[in-house]
């Protein structure tokens, strides 16, 4: 089961960015907001050309910065070098080194390990983020909606806490060609023999998933993402342990 830190205060989802003001997700600016504010922090890996973990959502660079294809087919040392879009303080993508080194464990952290294409990338990005955490001090634990990358991270020798992320993948447009079989198994955890997750990240609509509530009842700590308002962050309560939270402040 996991430790108390993450769940401790709610978690900026992605920071706490505010694209109106020029703070951007996963960005400098936006992981100092929480930090000021004495939030968690929630933050995306990505795997580069050469092999580095940068924080980065999507799989493409064409939402965030001026340029076009995958994250993969850029090195870092270009990507680190592009401002993201609509930047006040002109941030740029930082490796996930760089972040380790700005937190300094001022916050807990939940890290999200992206889904890769293949067996290769799963493996190589769990290899550097491993690296990277080794010799890291503070509270933190990883997460990834992939029970293979779960595996690659356990293979390359991570004990801490590791959560998997779910959903009831009901929405076509987040699952696209996903055979129903293997939705079936995300859904219902169907993996935590072999995966052997410690905690839960559930999408705020379905906290009340019959695995969920199982595994809850078993001790295990659920965060609920992501919650947009205080309507929903009391719903999201009576079934999670804590909110990944955006768009609202949640002490107010």
């Amino acid at each position: 089961m996991t430790s108390n830190p993450p769940y401790a205060r709610p978690i900026a989802h992605r920071g706490l960015h505010d694209r109106d003001r020029g703070i951007i997700e996963n960005s400098f600016s936006a992981f100092a907001a929480a930090i000021e504010r004495g939030f968690g922090i929630e933050c995306d890996l990505q795997l580069t050309e050469d092999g580095e973990a940068v924080v980065f959502h999507d799989d493409d660079l064409a939402r965030l910065v001026s340029g076009s294809g995958r994250v993969r087919s850029v090195p870092a040392s270009a990507l680190t070098k592009l401002p993201l879009l609509g930047s006040t303080a002109g941030d740029c993508p930082q490796t996930f080194a760089a972040f380790l080194d700005q937190i300094g464990g001022r916050a807990p952290l939940v890290i999200e390990v992206k889904k890769q294409a293949n067996e290769r990338d799963t493996t190589d990005l769990a290899k550097r983020v491993v690296q990277s955490l080794a010799t890291y001090k503070g509270p933190f634990v990883l997460k990834t909606f992939d029970p293979r990358m779960i595996v690659a991270l356990r293979g390359q020798g991570f004990q801490g806490e590791i959560g998997i992320i779910t959903y009831g993948y009901h929405k076509p447009d987040w699952y696209g060609d996903m055979p129903a079989r293997t939705r079936f198994m995300l859904r219902h955890l169907l993996h935590y023999p072999w995966t052997r997750f410690t905690f839960i990240s559930c999408e705020q609509t379905t906290l009340t998933l019959p695995a969920i509530r199982f595994f809850r009842a078993m001790g295990f700590k659920v965060m609920s993402w992501t919650v947009r308002s205080s309507d929903q962050a009391r719903v999201a309560r009576r079934n999670a342990d804590q909110i990944v939270f955006e768009g609202f402040d949640p002490d107010a």
